[in-house]
């Protein structure tokens, strides 16, 4: 490190220091201004659409409260092109596909979840998914349900394994494969789901066997 003897050397070595080194100054501290001013308003701007998303949503949810399909509509596909980076576009498609099915359009209604599952993060596309899957249950396609379950990678479904093995059990029963109905609901209590309707549904399947071995 450099000493210098006397203030005058000090201003000297400051001076030089500047001349040589100014403009590569002033650029860092642009730089930085320009970092945080574009931060701060990068925050405004989430916060900003956000805000607006939830505002529309909350009519989107006062309309289908009031029945109004064709709102809940209109609502959630401007949700969905103005706000498809926020959560609330996922939503307002599942509140739309609820909707449909209601009115009897399962084709739409599962149309609408396959879009929003393949849009939306790893919850909602669950939660997408799941819906869908039951639709075709209630649709007799219980293959093609099963095809969609079995087509889904294991490592994003998450907290959802209990939901799926449940799903799975009600599609092999509806199929009447009981065994394989049975192995499902088990792995869906392993794996977390607790539920009066699943442990009934477990012991329907096992009461069986439990009169054969009195036997």
């Amino acid at each position: 490190m450099e000493i210098y003897e006397t203030e005058e050397e000090q201003v000297a070595a400051l001076k030089a220091w500047w001349k040589e080194n100014s403009q590569s100054a002033v650029i860092g501290l642009g730089l930085g201004i320009a970092l945080i001013f574009g931060w701060n308003f990068w925050q405004d701007y989430q916060k900003d659409q956000a805000n607006q998303a939830s505002a529309l949503y909350s009519q989107l949810l006062k309309a289908a409260e009031a029945n109004n399909a064709d709102s809940v509509q209109k609502l959630a596909e401007k949700l969905r092109a103005e706000f498809k980076n926020t959560d609330y576009a996922g939503y307002s498609g599942l509140m739309e596909a609820k909707i449909k099915a209601m009115q009897g359009d399962i084709t739409g209604a599962k149309v609408l979840l396959e879009q929003v599952a393949a849009d939306s993060d790893k919850e909602i596309r669950n939660i997408a998914t799941i819906r869908r899957v039951r639709l075709m249950m209630a649709n007799k396609e219980y293959e093609q349900g099963l095809a969609v379950i079995n087509a889904i990678d294991p490592a994003s479904t998450a907290s959802f394994s209990g939901e799926y093995d449940e799903l799975t059990g009600d599609l092999y029963l509806a199929l009447d494969r009981p065994d394989q109905a049975r192995t499902s609901y088990q792995s869906a209590l392993r794996n977390g789901l607790q539920s009066p309707l699943l442990a009934m549904k477990i012991d329907d399947l096992t009461l069986p066997e439990k009169v054969e071995t009195k036997k």
